[in-house]
This record gives C-alpha cells, sequence and structure tokens, in this order.
C-alpha cells in the first residue's frame, strides 16, 4: 500500500465525517486544499464544464486523466477521482481506465451504475481493485447507486434496490456506497447500518448538515459540481457587471488575493 492510498482509506476509518469540497482542475484543487480539506475529490460535471463539454462522459478520457494527474502533482493529500462509469461498457475494458488514473495519482474513485444493470457495475469493481493491486495501489472504491437520483424506483421500493445493489458492489468489493440525491433522514438512518459499508451523501437540498449526517451514521459528504456551479456563477454576475460598467468588484478584504493565489500555486 502507498502512503496516499493508506491515508485515504484512514479517513474513512476515523470518527469524523469525511467532507469533501470536489474540485475540477489543479488550481481549484489546491484552493480548497488549503481552505482544509483532508482530501480531494473530483466531480465529473466539474471537470467536464471547466473543459468545455456536458456532463456524461463527453469530455475525453485523455482530459480527464491530465486533470487528475495535474491536481495530485499540486496538492498534498489524497486524490479520488470521479469517472463516471470508468469510461467502460463492460467489465473487461475497466482494467486500461483504472491503470491510468491510478498512475495518474489517483487512489479512490467513485463508478457509477447509472441505468445499466448492477451486476456490470459489480463486475467492474472487482476488475478495477485487481488492476490498482497490480499497479500497487489499494483502490478505494466508492460504489454510486443511482437508484434516487434517476428516479428508478419510489418510496419503499427504492429503498430495497438500493439495498440490493449495496449488498452486490460489497461483495465485488466496493469499499463505500454513494446514493445521491437521497435526503430524507428517516430514511438515510434506515439505510446506513443495512448497506454495511461507509455511506457517502450528496451535497443536496433538503439534505440535513454535517452534525446530523454524522449522528445517523454517514462517513463521508460530498459536494458534486456544487462548487463549480458557484463559482461559474460569481464569474457570469461579475461578468455581467464589467461588461455594463467596466469594474471588476472585489471583497474588502478578500480571503484569497493574488500574490497569496501565486504562492499558493508555487509548490515547485
Amino acid at each position: 500500500m502507498s502512503g496516499m492510498d493508506k491515508v485515504f482509506r484512514n479517513l474513512h476509518a476515523g470518527p469524523d465525517l469525511l467532507i469533501l469540497p470536489n474540485a475540477w482542475d489543479a488550481g481549484s484543487a489546491r484552493v480548497v486544499e488549503a481552505a482544509g480539506a483532508r482530501a480531494i475529490a473530483t466531480s465529473s460535471a466539474a471537470v467536464a464544464w471547466s473543459h468545455g463539454y456536458a456532463d456524461g462522459q463527453f469530455v475525453p478520457f485523455a482530459k480527464v486523466v491530465a486533470t487528475i494527474e495535474e491536481i495530485a502533482r499540486l496538492v498534498r493529500v489524497p486524490v479520488s477521482a470521479d469517472i463516471e462509469s470508468g469510461y467502460a461498457a463492460t467489465a473487461a475494458e475497466i482494467e486500461e481506465p483504472i491503470a491510468r488514473v491510478v498512475s495518474a495519482g489517483a487512489v479512490g474513485v467513485n463508478l457509477e451504475d447509472g441505468t445499466a444493470s448492477p451486476e456490470i457495475l459489480g463486475a467492474k469493481i472487482e476488475r478495477a481493485k485487481l488492476a490498482a493491486r497490480r499497479a500497487g495501489i489499494d483502490l478505494w472504491v466508492n460504489a454510486r447507486i443511482d437508484v434516487y437520483i434517476r428516479k428508478l424506483q419510489e418510496g419503499e421500493a427504492a429503498f430495497a434496490e438500493t439495498i440490493r445493489r449495496a449488498a452486490l458492489y460489497k461483495a465485488a468489493g466496493a469499499d463505500s456506497v454513494f446514493v445521491p440525491a437521497l435526503v430524507d433522514s428517516a430514511t438515510i438512518g434506515r439505510m446506513v447500518p443495512e448497506v454495511g459499508l461507509p455511506f457517502n451523501a450528496l451535497a443536496w437540498t433538503g439534505l440535513p448538515g454535517a452534525e446530523q449526517l454524522k449522528a445517523l451514521g454517514v462517513r463521508r459528504l460530498s459536494a458534486g459540481g456544487g462548487l463549480a456551479r458557484m463559482a461559474f456563477d460569481r464569474t457570469y454576475a461579475a461578468a455581467q457587471a464589467f461588461l455594463r460598467d467596466g469594474r471588476v468588484e472585489t471583497p474588502l478584504t478578500p480571503a484569497i488575493t493574488v500574490p497569496n493565489m501565486n504562492e499558493l500555486m508555487n509548490r515547485d
């Protein structure tokens, strides 16, 4: 086990909720690290937007790998990569993408089932773990279950299907499960002990706060594309103002100034 994969694994074992403010490039990752993040996770949507693509594996995989490599070069904390369905339709195709992201510096990945058969993701997880082990990395696989976010089932049927998929992914070697768009605290409280793996929630309208999530047994909380959306929204608003009156307004006491930004990025 390399240093960073062990650090990342230990972050999931500690008593605190692991909060991941997802980044989209090396600069955003360094700022997130400076803000106090103990690990960096990428957001597939945010990475895609930063390259001018829509989310959904439209961004070329080479750009995804290059982004991971640039982030890992700059930060001093573990890096986990959201690679959607792994840019692979089958388990046999997952090994090369995993080898590339591990070589780029990732010690964790998100892999999602989407609308495909969950058995496909189960097989991908097995092959991904093996491919990473061959590279000397104990890869943390966060298995994303899309039942709620894609509304594949409703009510108790959604709960039961999520538990079924979680069991399948656990048997395949997943290290945690990620259930985006589930926000009901009672349902989360029921689900956490049922899945039998560290539970990852996604920041979403209606989701309880960090302290309540911790009390419910949630181990990990991701921002997803939220920070990137905020950054793009602020850029849009600032550009509108600049185009209107030719001024760029900045806070009187900014948390980060241009000289500090240069210092943050200077790690050679």
